[in-house]
């Protein structure tokens, strides 16, 4: 990559890191914040644009996280801003559990058309993506008359005491928080890298064992099946590190839910809304589930989460479920615009950019004796740090300090799972922003694991 490309695409660093006025406002964090949130490291953030983030001393950083993909179409998008401004001098809020506009069954409308199932669909408004997961559980267990469900080891549905059942991602997470809600049942996610030789038809089969795990010895022995309500399940892990489930092990799970009566809950909140290059991660599996939980980027930073489910399957009375702020107007004016942008340019633009960077990350499995997988799919992408190739050794330490590393060049990511560093930047990304981003990585790489062996 040229010099005059990292000029004009790269980050600018004008203070040591963090600079004086970031220094100011972490100090008066520290004293009234919940210690509870995991900063990674001292970045203070005043503005963004696409995806560059400006700091509160005027320095400005390459952004691969997207607000943990949220940010999906950039930061501050003109026509997100335009859609957010005028909504706001119309109308603010209405409750949508009191009284009807015309946004919510516009937006349903919109998400019903791109839905990963056939319809006739119904939706369910809320904040956040643990929102529509609780939404999803109540609505499993309501439908069909059933208290259990499966969920599994690695997943991340979200931390309000429902959704945080389901997780079953850190134990950080979960510490003394219980007891937790009754009747989640954890089992094995297919981690392809660390559960089979690597091979396609090896990935297939171990999928299809994990997948077969559920009816094969669950079934049989602590769990009967027709006391299941649903089996969620996460297309692509995010929070557990960017692991890609074969599609043998969804087609098998989609298989058992139907043999038994039983719910095939999606979650997309990380995966959905055009992340993979498709609408939905599950279509890459040709899997349609019952209902799809959405949420991070269907607004480009507005608090927003949805509920999609079959029409029969969401047969709730009226007082059943409900959301004082759920589909808020502003939230949903900047779903419409959100929608749009990336239907028209984003989607095919995060399968464009997302495919030439997996190209090029996968050549470091060769290049790097650190880099122990490489997966993903569009710009939902992961980079598994190890000690070495041959014990596969997770290598957490390693992985934060090359995260740090990129922070001091300016460039923004962040960790999922024990040792991966994840790739989720907007999906309007250029090339050749990608590519600038990526030469900063492979030399925080090259640095940590040349430190690491005690070389220069």
């Amino acid at each position: 990559m040229s010099v005059e490309m990292h000029t004009h695409c790269g980050p600018v660093l004008r203070t040591k890191l963090p600079g004086p006025a970031a220094q100011k406002i972490m100090a008066q964090d520290e004293s009234l914040l919940s210690p509870s949130y995991t900063r990674g490291y001292p970045l203070v953030v005043k503005s963004g644009r696409g995806c560059r983030i400006v700091d509160a001393d005027d320095n400005e950083f390459l952004d691969l996280t997207a607000g943990i993909a949220v940010t999906s179409t950039g930061h501050c998008h003109p026509e997100v801003v335009a859609a957010i401004q005028q909504q706001a001098e119309q109308l603010i809020h209405m409750s949508g559990t009191d009284f009807y506009y015309d946004l919510m069954p516009k937006v349903a409308a919109r998400l019903s058309a791109v839905a990963p199932m056939t319809g006739p669909h119904r939706v369910y408004f809320g904040n956040s993506g643990a929102e529509a997961v609780e939404c999803a559980l109540k609505l499993a267990r309501y439908h069909t008359g059933r208290q259990n469900i499966i969920s599994f080891l690695g997943s991340f549905h979200g931390r309000t005491m429902g959704a945080l059942s389901l997780t079953g991602s850190k134990v950080q997470q979960k510490r003394r928080f219980g007891p937790f809600v009754p009747g989640v049942t954890h089992v094995p996610y297919p981690n392809v890298y660390r559960g089979c030789n690597g091979t396609p038809q090896g990935a297939e089969d171990y999928g299809l064992a994990c997948a077969r795990f559920i009816e094969e010895k669950l079934f049989k022995t602590t769990l009967p099946p027709e006391e299941v309500a649903a089996i969620f399940v996460e297309p692509i892990q995010g929070e557990g590190g960017y692991v890609v489930a074969p599609d043998a092990f969804l087609q098998e799970i989609r298989r058992i839910c139907d043999r038994h009566g039983i719910l095939m809950v999606v979650d997309e909140i990380q995966s959905g809304v055009g992340r993979t290059g498709k609408w939905w991660a599950i279509e890459h599996s040709g899997v349609q589930p019952d209902i799809v939980c959405v949420a991070k980027g269907v607004a480009s930073g507005m608090p927003l989460g949805a509920c999609i489910a079959k029409a029969e399957i969401m047969d709730w009375v009226p007082g059943s479920h409900a959301s004082t702020y759920g589909g808020n107007p502003i939230c949903l004016a900047a779903a419409l615009a959100t929608l749009e942008i990336i239907e028209r340019e984003a989607m095919q633009n995060a399968a464009t950019v997302g495919a030439a960077a997996l190209s090029r990350l996968k050549t470091w499995v060769q290049q790097h004796e650190i880099v122990g997988d490489v997966r993903g799919r569009g710009l939902m992408i992961g980079v598994e740090i190890v000690e070495d190739k041959q014990s596969r050794k997770p290598a957490g330490a390693l992985r934060d300090r090359i995260v740090e590393l990129a922070f001091e060049r300016g460039l923004l990511l962040l960790g999922c799972g024990e040792n991966t560093i994840r790739i989720c930047p907007a999906l309007v990304i250029t090339q050749e922003e990608i590519d600038v981003a990526l030469d900063i990585l492979e030399e925080c790489l090259v640095q940590a694991e040349n430190s690491r062996v005690g070389r220069s």
